[in-house]
């Protein structure tokens, strides 16, 4: 008995070393563009990956990703078992320009593929995915900014679809700039980029998932949560949320 406690925890340990050096080789990946390395400090990329359980041959769906760091990293991590999606609606790809067509480019990230679907399109990817990363993007639903390109998304509409992608006990990692307890979630998203946490929390359970942890990694009590994520004095230090929900 003594010896079969033993392997247990032997094998429990080597996972998790495995599973350590998967996310810690992903982020000294030498491959990776320079200008991710250099945000590495301010993003901490592999206390949230961790934080986000990701793992090897896992399919993830990467929401609003941008330029897709994140993507590349979960590329990485999930290997060639695994797969990721990097989802950028219109306006997103607009904003990030040639930044993913550059990241993708020659097929060095072959498990990744690109999405521009719309919002309401990701109602059609039912129980598809084992995590799903919503990073930095969370705001951009709560206001609308058709002058700059930014369309009104139907909030209710889009958080359901995000819901329905994830499989049963399934991960949705989250990370958003923080704004006020109480700020009106239209006026700060739209002028500032910045959500009131307890307002995701809500909303997100609202459409069935739970809120599991959330962690520390990068809080910043300096922030004074009322100037625009934008300004150069903000870049990489907002004081962010990160919390992990399950399905």
């Amino acid at each position: 008995m003594k010896k079969t406690i033993l392997r247990i925890v032997l094998l429990l340990g080597f996972a998790l070393t495995v599973y350590g050096d998967t996310i810690d080789d992903a982020v000294a990946n030498p491959g990776r563009p320079a200008a991710d390395t250099q945000d590495d400090a301010g993003r901490k990329p592999a206390d949230i990956l961790r934080f986000f359980q990701i793992k090897p041959g896992m399919a993830v769906f990467d929401i609003f990703a941008g330029g897709g760091y994140y993507s590349e990293l979960l590329s990485y991590v999930v290997g060639s078992e695994g797969h990721v999606v990097l989802y950028n609606n219109n306006p997103w790809n607009s904003f990030v320009g040639k930044a993913v067509d550059t990241r993708l480019a020659d097929g060095r990230l072959p498990n990744v593929s690109r999405n521009t679907s719309t919002p309401d399109s990701l109602v059609d990817l039912d129980s598809q995915y084992d995590t799903a990363i919503f990073v930095l993007g969370m705001h951009d639903i709560y206001y609308a900014d058709p002058g700059n390109g930014w369309l009104a998304i139907d909030r209710e509409k889009f958080l359901k679809g995000i819901y329905g992608l994830v499989k049963s006990g399934g991960v949705l990692g989250i990370i958003d700039h923080n704004g006020a307890q109480g700020a009106d979630s239209e006026k700060i998203s739209k002028e500032l980029h910045r959500i009131d946490p307890a307002v995701i929390i809500r909303d997100l359970e609202a459409v069935g998932f739970t809120l599991e942890a959330s962690s520390d990694v990068l809080r910043n009590e300096n922030d004074v949560l009322t100037t625009s994520v934008f300004t150069p004095e903000n870049k990489r230090k907002t004081d962010r949320s990160v919390l992990r929900f399950r399905k």
